[in-house]
């Protein structure tokens, strides 16, 4: 099992670097779509006892993720009629290497983490902490609203990954709680970003700061 959950977490670390390493919002949008799917099938192999609780979980986390939050995203970008981020803040390969060296840095200090001895030989708590540096870096170096929901997403998918090192001590109710936030937010980003595109007729968030006049 351990080594089925090492195999699905590296290909979250590549994700990651992919979802920095593309200007194409689709793209990115079925990157984080496809990690989010796989992160649903943490809770059964990073724990022995199988519960209906657990099997809702991943059901929950996977439709969301996976599924329905994609496909509102895409239904935005269609509507926004938009295809790629144009002016990043950080370029495409400054923003690749920046990745790659939080990610090295996860690697390299994670184990001194309290959390990390409970579970050794995973790389849950690496994993966790570079996906969340790596949403970070989506979030404050794109400009389209569109990329910051989606590095907004990333970093909830970390966040996600350090619940699954507590989902037992974690209520059942409380993890559901999330992903209904999460799916609330994204919901409602949704509908501001359109309300952007249809003001504005662009999607830079720098555009924002004609309201101040």
């Amino acid at each position: 099992m351990t080594s089925l959950l090492n195999a699905i977490l590296v290909i979250v670390l590549v994700m990651n670097l992919f979802a920095l390493g593309t200007s194409q919002i689709l793209s990115v949008i079925r990157t984080v779509a496809t990690q989010g799917a796989l992160l649903g099938l943490i809770p059964l192999l990073g724990h022995q006892q199988h519960t209906l609780p657990m099997f809702l979980v991943v059901a929950t986390t996977i439709g969301l993720k996976g599924i329905i939050i994609p496909a509102m995203m895409i239904r935005a970008l269609r509507d926004a009629q938009i295809k790629r981020e144009v002016e990043p803040l950080i370029g495409i390969l400054p923003s690749i290497i920046l990745g790659a060296l939080a990610t090295a840095a996860a690697l390299l200090f994670a184990g001194q983490l309290p959390l990390a001895g409970q579970h050794e030989g995973a790389l849950l708590v690496p994993t966790a902490i570079a996906t969340v540096l790596v949403g970070f870096i989506l979030l404050t170096t794109r400009f389209k609203a569109l990329n910051q929901v989606l590095g907004y997403l990333v970093l909830e998918n970390g966040i996600f990954i350090f619940g699954m090192l507590l989902f037992e001590a974690m209520p059942f109710v409380v993890e559901m709680g999330v992903l209904l936030d999460l799916f609330v937010g994204v919901f409602v980003i949704c509908i501001i970003v359109n309300h952007i595109n249809q003001a504005f007729s662009s999607m830079d968030t720098r555009r924002l700061v004609s309201l101040k006049e």
